[in-house]
């Protein structure tokens, strides 16, 4: 008979840990919080400390009740929620609703799910952490206070529905920041001028730099004809060769921000999927005779610390790998930032031997993507620098100057098992120079100049959101995924092409909390706010007073606001296509995934439709209708026909209106990851995308 009750938070993590303890514990999940502030009313009272109201969550009751028929059985009770503020006051929460002393030793926690963790953890339980329940307390009562008393002022306002919060608020205003930058945004002029050399036979590239070795920039095509002039049928002399060994460290493991913000570069991952996959991963994973494994440290973390342990195995499997020479040297593991509170590990596997290619019939597809890249990433942070070799080449053309450079790697270190990824994509590629000495005369080909103009910010990506809130130190690792979910819901803003547009209403909104509430978005007072809660959990701060002191000032701000904010009135744009089922005009609408049409008769007629945008090419198939870009339901983009149901001519690649000159057949542009081709249906033609 078992003799401890284990409280977990989910079914997976239970069923991990119950194999590691044994018949003497019986593990149970709670399911998350079992005690909540209640949805109808505020639930918290300002003028009593500002105690909260808590009530059990609607449907947790049976649960409740199963754990509380499970805690009469047995002499102990351990509550083992995750190991962060948000764990420690469920586990407070459950220790209320099942009389548990919170000071007594009923706090059990850990920073991954394996035997020896699990094991290790059950010999040193402690009491609940106060002052981590203090600080989630207040977290919660603050978001409550904030969205609770300015949210049915946008409701009486604006449009009901709505809501306002302190991150979520400040996200959506540096989203329309960011859009004011781009519409505001005057492109400048300038030119740049390639010089297209070869010798011994490599050809290779020579940008103009300046005039005699000094820069000089290019704004205009007179200052490009005056160079042009000048070094016409002019030889390239070698002026300077430098040579030099450059060292590249590897990138430090993953906390939460940087692993969301690499999933979405490599995989084309959302945030919060990003983060379910990695709970799963957590969790435990059933690798068949080995049983539920948890296969990852906890997720949510912003230290990049690295256990003595782990860092062992990992320098045991890199030298049986790839020999001692790729090994690390003991480079210090430091945080990633100073803010970084350093509760917990890095993100990282929690068996280095356990590789992606060993778990490939055990996970998911996305799991095993996601694993692979958690693997790669920290197996590389304790590997050796790579060693690049890098040529700067200088060449004096009557005057003017021109510089080649290049580079090779000389020893690959970390770089053999993961490369981080960047915003634009690209990959980087060797440029190999030829062997070349000064005073060398080398040959141009071609002598290309080009116009270009500067390009404005560009629109925030999620990765690029979440790396920019992190900077700013607006927000926890918990609260990024929520946050972005949260601002398309609400309809304040629309992903297009994978970045973040505001709606019209996102624009109302921001405007009105700008002129009532310009507090709650100021990055200053947003970022001391994060402090004072991390002072909370410090032990360094109450609650209490912290919140008395924003509710002050706060609480006369409200009473203006519901007094003399105007009410908006928010119309639809309305189109040009008439309703199939009730012939009344289609208006646009936006939703979280975009712009789409609805019925101006609704709630009468709920008729929807796509906007469907036509990309100039005959429909192949019934050659009466035009190819459109559609979505399918798990937001995949693809081509189809107009006329549809008529016609069900689709394509996930982009057709073109040229047909392929082997057989007269359909031509569709065929993306990889490195480039696009051209490529035909029916017959093996190719060619490249110009």
């Amino acid at each position: 008979m078992a003799e401890s009750l284990v409280i977990v938070e989910s079914p997976a993590k239970a069923k991990t840990i119950g194999k590691y303890l044994g018949k003497k514990f019986v593990v149970k999940a709670s399911m998350g919080h079992v005690r909540d502030l209640p949805k109808s009313q505020m639930g918290v009272d300002p003028k009593d400390n500002f105690a909260p109201k808590y009530i059990t969550i609607r449907g947790k009751g049976n649960v409740l009740k199963d754990l509380k028929d499970a805690a009469k059985k047995v002499k102990n009770i351990y509550l083992a929620a995750d190991p962060d503020r948000e764990g420690e006051a469920i586990a407070w929460h459950l220790a209320n609703s099942l009389n548990i002393d919170p000071n007594s030793k009923c706090r059990v926690v850990f920073n991954e799910i394996t035997k020896d963790a699990i094991k290790e953890a059950f010999k040193h339980p402690r009491p609940i952490d106060m002052d981590l329940v203090d600080a989630q307390q207040a977290r919660r009562i603050l978001d409550r206070l904030v969205g609770y008393n300015i949210s049915p002022i946008l409701w009486k306002k604006v449009k009901k529905g709505l809501s306002a919060g302190r991150v979520q608020s400040v996200a959506v205003k540096m989203i329309i920041d960011r859009e004011n930058e781009i519409k505001q945004f005057v492109p400048e002029e300038y030119w740049s001028i390639t010089a297209n050399l070869i010798k011994d036979k490599v050809g290779f590239e020579a940008k103009y730099y300046g005039e005699k070795g000094k820069k000089k920039d290019l704004p205009n095509e007179e200052s490009v004809k005056e160079v042009l002039a000048k070094i016409k049928n002019k030889p390239f002399v070698i002026q300077s060769v430098q040579k030099k060994e450059r060292k590249r460290n590897p990138s430090l493991p993953f906390i939460t921000s940087s692993l969301q913000q690499e999933a979405a570069r490599k995989l084309n991952f959302r945030a919060a999927k990003t983060m379910m996959i990695a709970q799963q991963l957590y969790e435990g994973v059933d690798l068949g005779k080995q049983g539920t494994v948890g296969l990852i440290t906890y997720m949510r973390t912003d230290s990049t610390r690295i256990s003595d342990t782990a860092k062992k195995e990992a320098k045991d499997y890199i030298v049986g790998k790839f020999g001692e020479s790729f090994a690390t040297k003991g480079q210090a593991q430091a945080k990633s930032n100073s803010k970084a509170q350093d509760a917990h590990e890095g993100i990282r596997p929690t068996s280095a031997v356990l590789t992606p290619d060993e778990l490939k019939t055990y996970l998911s597809r996305d799991q095993l993507r996601l694993y692979r890249l958690i693997w790669e990433r920290f197996i590389a942070s304790q590997m050796a620098p790579a060693i690049l070799d890098t040529m700067t080449v200088d060449f004096d053309v009557n005057g003017a100057t021109f510089r080649s450079t290049g580079s090779k790697v000389k020893f690959p270190g970390f770089m053999k098992v993961y490369i981080e990824g960047n915003d634009d994509g690209k990959k980087e590629e060797d440029k190999i120079l030829p062997n070349m000495d000064e005073g060398e005369t080398v040959k141009a080909k071609e002598i290309d100049p080009k116009q270009h103009f500067t390009q404005p910010p560009p629109r925030y990506t999620e990765a690029r959101l979440v790396r920019t809130l992190e900077e700013l130190g607006i927000g926890r690792p918990s609260t990024y995924a929520p946050t972005l979910e949260t601002i398309q819901k609400r309809g304040y803003v629309a992903l297009d092409e994978k970045r973040f547009v505001p709606t019209e209403l996102g624009e109302i909104v921001i405007e009105l909390m700008v002129e009532f509430f310009p507090e709650i978005l100021d990055v200053t007072f947003t970022v001391d706010m994060e402090s004072n809660l991390d002072h909370i959990e410090e032990g360094n701060e109450n609650w209490v007073r912290v919140l008395d002191q924003f509710y002050q000032d706060f609480e006369k701000r409200v009473t203006y606001a519901a007094e003399e904010m105007k009410e908006v009135e928010l119309e639809d744009e309305v189109s040009d296509e008439v309703c199939e089922k009730c012939g009344k005009p289609l208006v646009y609408k936006l939703g979280r995934f975009g712009k789409f049409l609805a019925c101006s008769g609704f709630p009468d007629c709920r008729n929807t439709k796509p906007i469907m945008k036509e990309i100039g090419v005959e429909c192949p198939k019934c050659k009466k209708g035009q190819i459109v870009e559609r979505k399918s339901k798990k937001r995949r983009l693809f081509y189809g026909c107009n006329q549809y149901p008529e016609c069900d001519f689709v394509s996930w690649d982009k057709p073109i209106t040229r047909t392929c000159p082997k057989c007269s057949q359909m031509l569709v542009e065929k993306k990889s990851k490195k480039d696009t081709k051209i490529q035909c249906v029916a017959c093996d033609y190719e060619e490249n995308k110009a």
